[in-house]
């Protein structure tokens, strides 16, 4: 009997059941999701085609971009596959991916922000050396940093949660795979796992917040002594869209992950997991397109060029 409740499958309970109001709140969430592809396919396409964004700054924000196409396809499909068929089951190595994709994106774009809050800080405080204190070479370098980190931590702690024997309900109560849920259903002790992993999540979180909440620090310092006002309007501008974000996505994952065991609640968890998966995707290009001038005109001037060869012809 244990031999074959190690290899069956597990079971996500989903965020959803079948009454009018939540088939009304499913069509919402494929709504905002498909909104987040959408927003941010075309925001890696904007920076991709205008050369005007070829600079440091767009790279990582595109970079953003993809892991927030990447997050949301690695848990709606599945949701909304699970719904629509009634078929909730995932298998051990379909389990296993969501986790390592999900940690390697949470994680990556948790050391991205903090790499692009760097990049706002020396563009405001050292502007004349901007080029040399942001270079390619170590945008580059940030950039595969927060992939290899964010892959290094999903890699780590997917291994390791499968390792454990599953012999009690293998009912996820998460409409995907998630290490914590995943490590309620295991029978051996897990205790220093589950403490080790919880280090680790604060670390993921709290090494970039910090670095980023210096860097701000040093930014509002920087702004209160302009003694141009416009000046000190235009630094506010570029860095509250990069703040909304940030705010965001830690207020979000700090609320899930570092928070003890005992105060935890499957149905908030599921929630909030959902806002920052999902919603807060579909926020971040809206945040940085509607608040930044620069991605604005490009999205008009590729409008402008897509439309005039039509009415020519026309």
């Amino acid at each position: 009997m244990e031999k074959r409740n190690a290899t069956s499958d597990f079971i996500l309970l989903g965020f959803f059941n079948h009454t009018r109001l939540h088939r009304f709140l499913f069509t919402v969430v494929l709504a905002v999701a498909t909104a987040s592809v959408v927003g941010n396919a075309l925001m890696l396409l904007l920076i991709a085609r205008d050369r005007r964004l070829h600079t440091p700054m767009y790279f990582l924000l595109s970079q953003l971009s993809l892991m927030d196409v990447m997050l949301v396809s690695t848990t709606v499909p599945k949701m909304a596959a699970d719904y629509l068929t009634g078929r909730k089951s995932i298998s051990r190595t379909g389990c296993g991916s969501q986790i390592f994709f999900f940690l390697t994106l949470a994680g990556g774009e948790s050391f991205l922000l903090a790499a692009m809050s760097y990049d706002r800080y020396v563009a405001i405080c050292h502007p004349l050396r901007y080029l040399v204190l942001m270079s390619w070479r170590l945008c580059l370098q940030v950039t595969a940093g927060s992939w290899i980190l964010g892959a290094a931590d999903g890699l780590l702690q997917a291994a390791v949660t499968l390792s454990f024997p599953f012999c009690r309900s293998r009912e996820i109560n998460h409409f995907f795979c998630e290490a914590p849920e995943l490590m309620r259903l295991a029978c051996a002790r897990s205790s220093v796992f589950e403490y080790a992993m919880y280090i680790c999540c604060v670390l993921m979180l709290l090494v970039p917040f910090s670095l980023i909440l210096i860097s701000y620090s040093l930014i509002l310092a920087a702004v209160l002594h302009m003694r141009s006002t416009e000046a000190c309007k235009k630094a506010l501008a570029t860095c509250s869209s990069h703040l909304a974000v940030v705010g965001l996505f830690y207020g979000a994952a700090m609320f899930v992950y570092m928070r003890p065991r005992s105060s935890r609640s499957a149905s908030h968890d599921k929630a909030v997991s959902a806002f920052y998966t999902i919603f807060t995707p579909m926020l971040n290009p809206l945040i940085y397109s509607l608040r930044n001038s620069e991605v604005k005109g490009a999205l008009e001037r590729w409008f402008a060029i897509s439309v005039t060869p039509k009415c020519q012809h026309t």
